[in-house]
């Protein structure tokens, strides 16, 4: 049995699917399990678990042989990088314990230790928690998500903007949800031996502009990029409902980005959505 959590978002979905596909036994793990419908149409099991219920999820983690492990973003108007420690200490001490075969868990391109760069930081603790304990351990490393994009159509039909907290110009690893999926679906089939980090990006590396353009062709019409300034980070993400301490950690960990231009020590995996590809369907979708 495969143990998922995450199983309602875009990776752990993607990831689900490919995996009952192959006819494999699943679990998918979540606060609300109308959300997981759709998969259990499909013959997943349902667990409906908060992660911070240590005991509950626990005994979820007992019935499986393998487990997905995504540690769930903090709602924005919280403080993030707490309330994401705060996770990650209840899924590692949910595990405790259990006979497990392999571990796979979501992390991110420039995972790194250090303070006040968010999530970079949290989740190479996450690797590093998982790691130390007893079950093989494999770390898949995300590029930026294209799905990050999504909240962007309706500005850019509406308006024909696309606001971007990287310059323009800026170019960086990005990644379809889907290849994710495929690709963590791939190790937690694969050798019960620890690996990685895996990093996993999509067939080109892209720009802000090269979403105005994917969006300009998809929707037949212009659109720019309208760029917040570098300055003004902390300010625009509390206009979009950041707390405080988030809009400085978001802010930080969107410098971290375009300061350290990071590069995986190993050659990444490569999925095969492009990034027109992706903005493309995502419209498609949205007028059907």
């Amino acid at each position: 049995m495969h143990i998922i959590l995450g199983a309602t978002g875009h990776v752990g979905s993607a990831l689900a699917q490919a995996l009952l596909e192959r006819s494999e036994p699943v679990t998918v793990v979540t606060r609300d399990a109308h959300k997981a419908e759709a998969l259990r149409t499909k013959g997943a099991h349902v667990a409906q678990v908060d992660v911070f219920d240590t005991h509950a999820l626990h005994q979820v983690f007992r019935g499986g042989k393998r487990v997905f492990v995504l540690n769930p973003p903090a709602p924005p108007s919280s403080d993030t990088v707490a309330e994401e420690h705060r996770s990650v200490r209840a899924i590692v001490s949910a595990l405790e314990g259990c006979k497990l075969e392999k571990i796979v868990a979501e992390s991110a391109y420039g995972a790194q230790p250090g303070e006040g760069i968010g999530d970079l930081s949290v989740l190479y603790d996450l690797e590093q928690a998982l790691a130390a304990g007893p079950v093989p351990f494999s770390a898949l490393r995300a590029a930026y998500y294209m799905s990050n994009w999504d909240t962007a159509l309706e500005t850019a039909r509406k308006e024909g903007k696309v606001h971007s907290m990287f310059p323009a110009d800026f170019t960086l690893p990005m990644v379809a949800p889907h290849d994710l999926g495929q690709y963590a679906a791939k190790l937690m089939l694969g050798p019960a031996e620890s690996s990685g980090p895996h990093h996993v990006e999509g067939p080109e590396r892209y720009s802000a502009g090269d979403v105005a353009r994917a969006f300009s062709e998809a929707l037949g019409k212009p659109v720019e990029v309208v760029e917040t300034p570098r300055e003004q980070l902390e300010q625009a993400f509390g206009k979009l409902g950041f707390s405080d301490a988030a809009a400085k950690s978001y802010a930080a960990m969107t410098r971290a980005t375009m300061d350290q231009h990071y590069e995986p020590a190993s050659k990444p995996v490569r999925g095969t959505i492009s990034l027109r590809d992706y903005i493309g369907r995502l419209v498609n979708k949205s007028s059907g």
